[in-house]
């Protein structure tokens, strides 16, 4: 059986069969969108394997089924419509995605200007928000989504709390301020890669 010898071709076929009952608008510009992406990425590591940056985009099913779901227009993620006439909701891709970056970047910087409460908790609960719409938003993959997390929130998160429960954190001024600035640039590095990394919704 003969292969096509272009695979961002097949891709996109794929998608535009998936997305068929979008309306044509919609699925040109969302072929548009992944095509750009592609050709993005291509460019900015020309030494990664096509195959590889497909596969970070996503598998071309579960992409239709959340531009369908978007869509709002009463098809299920097969393409059938919603027996019950009434559209699905669609919860997924409303933020932008500088919101949950900013909640994330900004609320360790917050916790230490305001080091008394309620900063902890509101620094806390801006990164814990962040991380949340940063899972649920179509912008990122999930191995890029999970590594968002992992990085601008958990890991923070956990090094914070060692060191208010233990003795072993940084004490005095100077590693303080070290130790601070090391987790805010940790957060703002991974922030900053995320916006670059984001694609179109």
């Amino acid at each position: 059986m003969k292969t096509s010898a272009d695979p961002v071709r097949d891709y996109l076929s794929a998608v535009e069969r998936e997305t068929f009952v979008l309306p044509a608008d919609r699925r040109q510009e969302l072929l548009a969108d992944l095509a750009e992406h592609i050709e993005v990425t291509r460019a900015e590591r020309p030494d990664t394997a096509i195959g590889e940056i497909l596969a970070e985009l996503g598998d071309p099913r579960t992409i239709a089924a959340t531009a369908l779901a978007e869509a709002g227009n009463g098809y299920g993620a097969a393409g059938a419509p919603d027996r019950s006439g009434v559209p699905a909701p669609a919860r997924r891709g409303k933020v932008h995605p500088l919101v949950p970056l900013l909640m994330l970047a900004l609320s360790l910087p917050f916790v230490v200007a305001f080091s008394d409460q309620p900063g902890p908790l509101i620094g806390f609960l801006s990164r814990l928000t962040g991380a949340i719409l940063l899972c649920t938003s179509v912008h990122w993959t999930a191995v890029q989504k999970t590594t968002g997390v992992l990085l601008a929130a958990v890991v923070p998160s956990a090094v914070i709390a060692s060191w208010n429960l233990s003795s072993g954190g940084p004490s005095g001024d100077a590693p303080a301020l070290v130790a601070n600035l090391a987790m805010t640039a940790l957060i703002a590095g991974t922030a900053a890669w995320l916006w670059r990394a984001r694609r179109a919704s």
